[in-house]
């Protein structure tokens, strides 16, 4: 893997992130980078995802999330680790 390091984080986006296409947008953006993973809408208003591959591409997601869709308002975002998803794609998840 060219001495890259693979890992997974899992993030949670506060702010204007429902009905706004950010699910749609998020997978869209994490299928460019070829991040596997997922995201989902959270009851408490927030988005959570998962992305799991190279460091510098995970990073360039998060980054693109402060933005999000055109629509978005985005407040905060928390990051910690996670495990790695056993898909090798990235789907887009029920509410929970």
């Amino acid at each position: 893997m060219n001495g890259r390091d693979v890992i997974a984080l899992r993030v949670r986006i506060h702010g204007r992130v429902q009905g706004v296409w950010y699910r749609a947008w998020t997978q869209q953006e994490a299928i460019k980078l070829k991040l596997d993973g997922w995201v989902r809408n959270r009851r408490d208003g927030t988005v959570e995802a998962v992305f799991a591959g190279y460091r510098e591409d995970i990073e360039a997601m998060i980054k693109a999330c402060h933005d999000g869709p055109p629509l978005a308002n985005i407040i905060e975002i928390e990051v910690e680790k996670a495990d790695r998803p056993k898909e090798e794609k990235f789907l887009i998840l029920p509410t929970t």
